[in-house]
């Protein structure tokens, strides 16, 4: 059976994604997966602090974009420049397909490359189901910072995961 995902392409972002990231952004951040939800006041805000290039995007047979990765350097320290600081979103109409899969193994390709030794990760106690996804591509827990947020009355633990390449 042919579908969209069968022609699935993994790409650095561009300009002209801006809109519909900014709209994934929207509906996948939530008090769910992150302490507050993340609403861009505009294009300009959201391009200052997601520049094209700094993600990788999943882009369907019919030029949807149904999932990104975002990456950037943990700080601007020459002694941290071997690691990546990473975050995932894929569209809820697309999970459970793969996506996430191929863009992590995508990207842990293009990190290698660069030179990079480790990945890192934070995850909300609340969202098990991101936990346990990135369990299945090799991430582990380093470290957790207990009753780190107030969401919707409850407190939850902000978990620190890596995987080193």
């Amino acid at each position: 059976m042919n579908t969209d995902l069968d022609t699935l392409m993994i790409r650095f972002s561009a300009l002209k994604d801006a809109g519909r990231l900014m709209e994934l952004d929207h509906q996948v951040w939530d008090h769910r997966t992150a302490p507050q939800p993340l609403v861009w006041e505009s294009r300009e805000q959201y391009l200052l602090h997601c520049p094209p290039g700094q993600q990788l995007v999943a882009e369907t047979g019919d030029g949807t974009l149904a999932g990104y990765l975002g990456f950037k350097a943990p700080t601007e320290l020459d002694s941290s420049q071997h690691v990546y600081e990473l975050w995932i979103a894929v569209d809820r109409q697309y999970r459970r397909r793969g996506i996430g899969v191929r863009l992590m193994t995508a990207f842990k390709a293009f990190a290698r490359r660069e030179g990079k030794l480790k990945l890192r990760l934070r995850v909300l106690s609340s969202n098990e189901a991101a936990a346990a996804f990135y369990r299945t591509c090799g991430f582990r827990e380093e470290g957790r910072l207990v009753r780190e947020y107030h969401v919707k009355g409850q407190y939850v633990d902000d978990i620190l995961m890596a995987c080193f390449l």
